[in-house]
């Protein structure tokens, strides 16, 4: 199982950017699929975008076309890339990693905030 950790939240402008990263510790990391997701209070979990292996990559219609997600193979890091945030984009940030034969990890998450 990996262990992932997520990093690069925090408060910023509407209007405004953060990039966040997903680093992991394992041997799986770089053949897996991995997701961010982001859960705010009362609502459920959202899928927001994925990378696989092979660098292929899907979005939400949420945030498409405003965020990027990007894999650094040699640094074992998966970034998702936010810009023109929202005060709706405010939530807890989380990625997943799963591996081809089903086994998933999760990082702890990191709070982004969207206030002026």
């Amino acid at each position: 199982q990996e262990q992932l950790v997520e990093s690069g939240g925090g408060l910023v402008q509407p209007g405004g950017s953060l990039r966040l990263s997903c680093a992991g510790s394992g041997s799986t990391f770089s053949i897996s699929v991995i997701g961010w997701y982001r859960q705010a209070p009362g609502k459920q979990r959202e899928l927001l975008a994925r990378i696989g292996s092979g660098g292929s990559t899907m979005y939400a219609d949420s945030v498409n076309g405003r965020f990027a997600i990007s894999r650094d193979y040699a640094k074992n890091t998966v970034y998702l890339q936010m810009n023109s945030l929202k005060p709706e984009d405010t939530a807890v940030y989380s990625c997943n990693a799963r591996t081809i034969w089903g086994v998933e990890s999760w990082g702890q998450g990191t709070q982004v905030t969207v206030s002026s």
